[in-house]
């Protein structure tokens, strides 16, 4: 599969059902090892996310981390949940976004004491710039009657371990405050699913809700009324971002095919002389001193997008067969545009959305032939 969508792990139920009811149409998918996810897209959008569960721990985050990128090759991976804060430096209810992830558990015991030995994953680049300008545009959050002050989105170090940290004075407490004092909130999943994302190269995002304070405070009471909250807040935000960077990507993709198109296209070079003069024209014609470039629009009406996109199946065709798809894509793609066509020939205004969603679903998997991808552009302008 092609990076056309994103997916988002969870540890807890009630961060995955937080996320769940922003998706419309969730589908069962089924790992070959048994793990299931969910594959819907984020509601009144065309975004696509698998949705899994990872229960507690960095060590099952990494391998169903890892299980997901292999199986959905996504553009990013967010991991998504509630968290705890350090140093009051955020509010219950917050978000924070990881900038950097610590496993804070790494070090080396000698006769003078334990050493760290620091290990830490950053956040890329891409995801950073694109959350803070979410933050700044700051309207991402779900409206909460009665829940006081909007969330704030905060950008710093998160700190994962392997236990359950709700104390100020703690050892624990205190190895962190020594060596990882920057670090805004703590978890025990972040650094398996950075590590996971570190060794697949897919970019890793960790979004995270403040539900306690992790100072000892921590009682059930709260937990049951800043945990839904916090994962609610964390989901809102996580799912804005997913559907904002695979648009983002879909631009740089048509953007990078419509450069491909004309350094692929042949130029014809029509010349028409004037007062002993000669004038070049490139990829065009010249009919009585007039220029006329090559736009030859699509056929109207569905009978005509039915016919280029039985056109677009033998340039599939080709593709395969010199190799620049292989065989599960194409697979993948003749079953869209076979759904596309299907759709197209139904000539209603709903047909119409889904014809747009499934060619835009088609240039996601194709999205490595540049010439495939200026196509579908074309085919999906005249879907709408």
């Amino acid at each position: 599969m092609s990076k056309d969508l994103v997916v988002i792990l969870t540890a807890l139920n009630l961060e995955y059902q937080a996320v769940r009811r922003k998706l419309a149409g969730p589908q069962v998918h089924h790992h070959e090892r048994g793990t299931r996810f969910e594959v819907g897209t984020v509601q009144g959008t065309s975004c696509r996310v698998a949705l899994g569960l990872t229960n507690k721990g960095n060590h099952s985050a990494a391998v169903i981390a890892e299980r997901a990128i292999q199986e959905f090759s996504p553009a990013a991976v967010l991991f998504v949940g509630v968290a705890g804060a350090l140093w009051d430096t955020a509010r219950l209810g917050d978000v924070v976004m990881a900038t950097h992830v610590y496993a804070y558990h790494g070090g080396t015991s000698e006769d003078d004491g334990l050493k760290a030995r620091p290990r830490g994953w950053e956040a890329p680049h891409g995801i950073s710039q694109l959350a803070a300008h979410l933050a700044r545009v700051n309207d991402w959050a779900d409206d909460a009657p009665g829940h006081g002050r909007a969330p704030q989105v905060r950008f710093g170090a998160i700190a994962a371990g392997e236990v359950v940290q709700n104390s100020k004075i703690s050892a624990e407490a205190q190895w962190i405050r020594q060596h990882y004092n920057d670090a805004l909130a703590i978890e025990m999943e972040a650094a398996g699913v950075a590590q996971a994302g570190h060794l697949s190269g897919a970019p890793v995002a960790i979004i995270r809700g403040i539900s306690d304070r992790a100072d000892g405070t921590k009682n059930s009471a709260k937990d049951r009324n800043w945990q839904p909250r916090a994962a609610a807040n964390a989901a809102a935000f996580a799912t804005r971002l997913a559907v904002e960077l695979l648009g983002e990507q879909e631009q740089i993709a048509m953007s990078r095919a419509e450069k491909a198109q004309s350094a692929d296209r042949p130029a014809e070079r029509v010349s028409n002389t004037v007062h002993n003069s000669t004038v070049g024209i490139m990829a065009g014609s010249v009919k009585d001193s007039n220029v006329h470039l090559n736009t030859a629009p699509l056929a109207a009406g569905p009978t005509g997008l039915v016919a280029e996109l039985n056109g677009f199946r033998e340039h599939l065709k080709h593709h395969h067969v010199e190799g620049a798809l292989d065989d599960d894509t194409y697979r993948e793609a003749l079953a869209d545009l076979e759904s596309a066509r299907r759709t197209a020939s139904e000539n209603t205004l709903d047909s119409s959305r889904r014809t747009t969603m499934t060619l835009k679903r088609l240039r996601g998997l194709v999205a490595d032939c540049p010439v495939l991808v200026a196509e579908l552009a074309h085919l999906i302008t005249a879907g709408r």
